[in-house]
């Protein structure tokens, strides 16, 4: 009986979870004052309530470091408060699909922006920024891991984003099917991340011996850096714009249009993500 009741409960748990009613991760609230993050099971109901007047940001996990200082950098300016939800894109779209709630929508890359748009949920987007694949290995390089294809040689320890759940799993994906190398690398999988922040937390760890990670988010304490050969056919551009059910389309524009300007790029630029239009990257297409 008892079981039957904890199985009850986890479903309950579980199906709150998908409707993005409970978010496990991060929610911030930024005001021209201050900044203050939520973690764990957070209610966007609950966050909203005590901030009904903010936009809501859905944004990439991976890129909350330079969005959090453009929120508050525009919240400075303008007095309009936001406050965000920070994840993987599987499950941002997940909880903008179903819950309908929000302003904004800043994706790693234009594939998922791209998904976005196809379920109606967002207009037209604006680009950012490039996130730009790397191979992220231990300090010192104590496997004698030299290129992208090692992550196939026997008994290494790979880190990988998830495929359904990140930008850069499904850029890794794509990587190691075109290397033809994909069933190999499998094997030494040890871990697949929701975000790509947790990535990182691995590779900070020493957990893994390696992972496919993205120049924002190296470590140069704990990381070495192999480049990814043909760059540029793996190169994601950020892309963003407003929902299609924002309640506040007027701010909601203004704060895109924030994003994209010389001054919010020059934020992400901060952070090492080169800006979009950088000649180095002139022939990524979003």
């Amino acid at each position: 009986m008892r079981s039957k009741v904890t199985r009850s409960i986890l479903l309950i748990l579980i199906s709150l979870l998908i409707a993005g009613m409970l978010i496990p991760g991060t929610l911030a609230a930024d005001t021209a004052a201050s900044s203050a993050n939520q973690s764990g099971n957070v209610s966007i109901d609950d966050l909203m309530a005590k901030n009904p007047d903010a936009l809501l940001i859905y944004a990439g996990a991976g890129l909350k470091k330079a969005v959090q200082e453009i929120g508050s950098a525009f919240t400075n300016e303008t007095g309009i408060p936001v406050v965000y939800n920070f994840q993987g894109s599987g499950a941002l779209l997940t909880q903008m699909d179903i819950t309908h709630k929000g302003d904004v929508l800043i994706a790693g890359g234009s594939d998922a922006y791209k998904k976005a748009e196809d379920k109606g949920l967002v207009g037209e987007p604006q680009y950012i920024a490039y996130h730009v694949p790397i191979v992220a290995i231990q300090k010192g390089n104590p496997k004698n891991i030299t290129s992208v294809e090692d992550f196939a040689n026997p008994g290494l320890k790979i880190g990988l984003g998830d495929v359904k759940a990140t930008a850069i799993g499904t850029t890794g994906d794509k990587l190691f099917k075109d290397l033809g190398i994909s069933e190999d690398v499998e094997k030494n999988v040890v871990v697949r991340t929701s975000t790509i922040n947790e990535l990182v937390s691995a590779m900070n760890a020493g957990s893994v011996d390696a992972a496919l990670l993205t120049l924002d988010q190296i470590n140069d304490k704990t990381m070495d850096t192999i480049p990814v050969k043909n760059v540029n056919d793996y190169v994601l551009v950020v892309s963003e714009g407003t929902t299609t059910f924002s309640k506040q389309p007027e701010k909601a524009q203004k704060f895109a249009d924030y994003v994209a300007s010389d001054a919010g790029k020059a934020l992400f630029k901060k952070y090492k993500f080169p800006t979009y239009g950088d000649s180095e990257y002139k022939d990524v297409q979003p």
